[in-house]
């Protein structure tokens, strides 16, 4: 079933979980997810990066990221990841999202505000929950990181946005860590407590140690973000076919590893943010 951004996070913050958020770039990684999450009761996120709604693939992948939702008997939300503009926000608004990220975190604060504000109006007249993001999280290859996210700061940026659930900079990035990533749990906690316990958001999911998103988890983080795992999953299935002498080159049979593989990566995630048997 098809549900918005805020009822999907409400569903974590009550059972003290993390709802897994899935990056998906065509109809396989949807279709891996999806059978990983109706296999074991699990609520899960369906996102796109802005550069697929920016380019053609976008307008065909999230009518079947939609479909796909309303026939699943889990609770699916369809989200945009890291949307830099209005654009791109109304965008797949009209595609069917049901759940949008701004991030303004390259912005001066008061711009961010300011911006992520005028998303949660828009998305508010239509009942779509919004997530904000501060503190910037780039890439594992970034030379180092921008300061970790401020709780006082997330305080006011939380009460004069409305955001609905808030990304956060503790030790995170993403991609594939160079080197083990240390979270700062600590600071999950007091941005817990100075935002009144907003939901939070670990983007860079893909290689933080099991103990340390269990530790983020309890600390209240809400959501985890999934790409570059997913992308790799994808990659080897289609690498052991095209190992295989005797595959066939018929495109449907071909991908069939591809998205098993999808799908083994999803259920490792779903349980590992406790999110299994939640739907």
């Amino acid at each position: 079933m098809l549900v918005n951004l805020k009822e999907i996070i409400g569903m974590a913050e009550k059972g003290n979980f993390a709802i897994p958020a899935f990056n998906v770039y065509n109809i396989e990684t949807v279709m891996g997810v999806i059978d990983a999450a109706e296999e074991l009761r699990a609520p899960v996120i369906l996102q796109v990066y802005p550069r697929l709604v920016n380019e053609e693939v976008g307008f065909y992948i999230a009518p079947a990221v939609v479909a796909a939702a309303n026939r699943a008997t889990v609770p699916v939300c369809f989200h945009l990841d890291h949307g830099p503009s209005e654009m791109e926000a109304i965008r797949l608004l009209r595609w069917g999202a049901t759940g949008i990220m701004y991030d303004g975190s390259v912005h001066p604060f008061e711009e961010n505000v300011s911006n992520t504000k005028h998303i949660v109006d828009i998305c508010d007249a239509i009942n779509v929950g919004v997530e904000g993001e501060l503190g910037h999280i780039g890439s594992v290859n970034d030379d180092e990181m921008e300061e970790f996210t401020d709780p006082q700061e997330a305080a006011e940026f939380v009460k004069r946005t409305g955001v609905c659930c808030l990304a956060v900079l503790i030790g995170n990035a993403h991609g594939h860590y160079k080197k083990t990533p240390k979270l700062d749990i600590d600071r999950v906690k007091a941005i817990r407590e100075a935002t009144g316990g907003t939901p939070l958001v670990l983007h860079g999911g893909s290689g933080i140690p099991d103990d340390q998103v269990k530790a983020a988890i309890k600390a209240g983080i809400r959501k985890m973000n999934i790409g570059t795992d997913v992308c790799c999953a994808f990659a080897e299935g289609t690498q052991k076919t095209l190992a295989d002498p005797n595959r066939s080159l018929a495109v449907d049979v071909f991908m069939k590893v591809a998205i098993e593989s999808v799908k083994t990566l999803a259920m490792e995630k779903i349980k590992l943010v406790e999110a299994d048997g939640k739907a």
